[in-house]
């Protein structure tokens, strides 16, 4: 009997799809040091990314149930 595929569960908590099915995530520096950065920069920081296509190989891979 075959086994099912296991999902990254790192990258689950990284990674969502949007209707479009583009793969979105939120980049990095967003979590604390922030009482010294401007409003512009941490504004920069909560929004949502695109994943390039080059990588998009690669996610696919960790989440074989991505939709």
């Amino acid at each position: 009997m075959p086994k099912k595929m296991k999902t990254s569960k790192s990258a689950a908590k990284r990674f969502r799809v949007t209707g479009s099915g583009k793969i979105v995530f939120l980049g990095a520096g967003h979590s604390h040091h922030l009482e010294k950065k401007s409003m512009a920069k941490k504004k920069k920081y909560f929004t949502l990314r695109t994943l390039s296509s080059s990588d998009k190989k690669n996610i696919k891979a960790l989440l074989p149930y991505l939709k």
